[in-house]
């Protein structure tokens, strides 16, 4: 029962196993925990193990833009962060075609695993729309992803926060300065990279666009520095992220701050990954078009 492939989608999971599930990926629990609290859901057969296995990420199976399609030009690059670690790395990818005018750029913010195939391939996504993406990697002082998500999340754990902020404040304005770039600045970010995104949206009076996908709030005195236009995603079963937004949308509003934001019915935390169960395509196509109509929008004029 390791690989369970009936369990493909949320409404296959009790709702208390994705909770715990949420809980596990972002290190309130750990694994035994997880199996303690997942043993009363597994029956007919499913162990506690096998619905933890069947809400792992399923990378080959949903990557959408193969690394070597040849529309585009990928590599990995470095940058400098005095403030943060000293030196970050990310993935940078752009259309490949040499005769193209300079492009909006768009940062792309991974989860709390660092940067795995599934960000590499949403910011080749990014890219097929005619963007410069850059994903950085938080994991990269510490080695890097190493290309197992439980291993990611340990390492993780271990990151000064602090130092990995300026890491990603160093990659904007990497971003921002690359020769193939317009000046104009966005950021995508996902769970963790949510939260970056608010964050960088209090840090840099010159962002143009951040779109945080189920994302932390800021500090709510820090809400009257944004300048830039937010796009805002939430999941509907998502009380960890969703408690905070009212005292969040109070704040954008007394600051003036233009945003939109968006709750999607019956949605699990994640749900724009379609690498696992919690995916959900209607909801994730949504929201993608809204935030690329968003992206062109702000990044384009």
């Amino acid at each position: 029962m390791g690989n369970d492939r009936s369990l493909t989608q949320a409404s296959d999971f009790h709702p208390e196993v994705l909770r715990l599930f949420d809980q596990y990926v972002h290190n309130v629990i750990d694994r035994h925990a997880f199996l303690a609290g997942a043993a009363p859901f597994a029956v007919g057969g499913v162990t506690a193990a096998s619905l933890l296995e069947a809400l792992r990420p399923r990378f080959a199976e949903a990557q959408h833009v193969p690394k070597e399609d040849p529309r585009l030009h990928g590599e990995t690059v470095e940058f400098a962060s005095p403030q943060g670690y000293g030196k970050g790395r990310g993935y940078l990818v752009r259309p490949a075609a040499k005769a193209l005018a300079k492009l909006p750029t768009v940062l792309v913010v991974h989860e709390n695993r660092g940067l795995n195939p599934h960000i590499e391939d949403v910011a080749r996504r990014l890219a097929l729309e005619h963007f410069v993406a850059f994903a950085p990697d938080a994991l990269f002082p510490l080695g890097g992803y190493p290309g197992d998500e439980d291993r990611a999340r340990e390492m993780f754990s271990k990151l000064d926060p602090s130092k990995t902020r300026e890491d990603f404040v160093a990659a904007a304005g990497f971003s921002r300065s690359r020769p193939e770039s317009n000046g104009k600045l966005g950021v995508v970010g996902f769970c963790y990279g949510g939260g970056i995104a608010n964050f960088l949206a209090t840090r840099l009076p010159d962002l143009d666009a951040a779109v945080p996908f189920y994302g932390s709030a800021p500090p709510s005195d820090k809400v009257a520095a944004i300048r830039a236009p937010l796009l805002i995603h939430f999941a509907e079963n998502d009380e960890r992220i969703n408690g905070a937004w009212p005292a969040y949308e109070t704040a954008l509003k007394a600051a003036g701050v233009k945003y939109e934001a968006f709750t999607y019915p019956a949605t699990q935390h994640g749900f724009h990954n379609d690498t696992t169960p919690r995916y959900d395509p209607a909801a994730a196509q949504l929201a993608w078009q809204r935030t690329l109509a968003f992206l062109n929008r702000t990044l384009r004029a």
